[in-house]
């Protein structure tokens, strides 16, 4: 026979409200977004970077406008003048302010490498993702395709524009320039784009919303691109000061803007023709802008991908 506990009141306790309450959740949720931007604002680094972007853009905007000089104003009593109180840059070999050609060149810089981005991006999200969900055979054509776009290099495509656009009396234009580079650098993007969505059309969302009757256009649209927004705009990200590195060399080459509309590239570049008889500042100048914006992008990127990596989520 089975012992039998009598049970009595003693043996029980009143639960209180507080008791009630002890399995409740109290930290709010907090949304995939939210939560990228409160774990990127705990990277100091990434944030240093963002703050010299928006110092540096707002500044290229302004900093034209600081002073009385204009970017052509040519003043030969004043030719390669050091910094001081009134031209804070100095002046170049023809006495223009270099401060403002310096913050307008870097206003051209960040819209080259911007847009440069921006058409990327573009591109790269379309032909990937129309890759990425075509059939094999489809795929293959399409890859192959963009193989050979990528295997031709950009400074050849600078020079063939630039030939043509000279022949019409235009010169090597901000146009021209974004064309050169973006006719090719989207293919990283695109075969970026296509890994993820071979990846994601095989989960278990894309395959139940095609088992409703989701189109391929649709499932890529509304399923599979989103998820796949972390990886691209951390590409994103750092395709921006690589654009801004090749414009810079292009102008370096004396390949970019024509003057006297600067950037960061041909600036350095006339620095580089006053370096031997000492004066520095003309080519440290450009270079320091230089170096903080692919600092400041490469920064943010590598923090934008710690922060959206869901292995990382706390």
């Amino acid at each position: 026979m089975e012992n039998k506990i009598k049970l009595n009141p003693s043996m029980f306790e009143k639960a209180t409200l507080e008791d009630r309450n002890a399995e409740k959740i109290k930290r709010p949720s907090i949304k995939y977004w939210p939560d990228v931007w409160r774990r990127l604002k705990q990277n100091k680094l990434a944030m240093v970077g963002l703050t010299l972007i928006v110092i540096m853009s707002v500044m290229s905007i302004v900093g034209t406008h600081i002073n009385e000089f204009d970017y052509k104003e040519q003043n030969y009593g004043l030719i390669n003048q050091p910094p001081d109180s009134v031209h804070w840059f100095g002046t170049d070999e023809l006495g223009r302010d270099l401060f403002t050609r310096v913050w307008l060149g870097t206003r051209y810089s960040l819209i080259i490498g911007v847009l440069a981005a921006a058409i990327d991006f573009v591109i790269g999200v379309v032909y990937g993702g129309l890759s990425g969900m075509a059939s094999r055979r489809v795929d293959s054509i399409m890859m192959r395709i963009a193989e050979v776009i990528y295997s031709i290099p950009y400074l050849l495509i600078v020079i063939l524009l630039s030939v043509v656009f000279s022949q019409q009396g235009s010169g090597t234009s901000m146009f021209v320039l974004i064309l050169a580079m973006t006719l090719t650098d989207w293919v990283p993007m695109a075969i970026l784009v296509r890994g993820q969505v071979l990846q994601l059309k095989e989960s278990e969302y894309s395959l139940a919303s095609e088992s409703l009757g989701g189109t391929r256009g649709w499932i890529l649209k509304k399923h599979i691109i989103p998820n796949t927004l972390g990886p691209i705009l951390v590409n994103v990200t750092l395709t921006i000061p690589r654009a801004i590195f090749a414009e810079a060399t292009l102008g370096f080459l004396g390949l970019g803007l024509q003057p006297p509309s600067p950037s960061l590239g041909n600036l350095s570049n006339d620095g580089l023709a006053v370096m031997p008889v000492g004066i520095f500042y003309q080519i440290f100048i450009p270079a320091l802008f230089i170096s903080l914006i692919m600092f400041s992008f490469n920064v943010l990127g590598d923090g934008l991908r710690d922060a959206l990596d869901p292995r990382l989520r706390k």
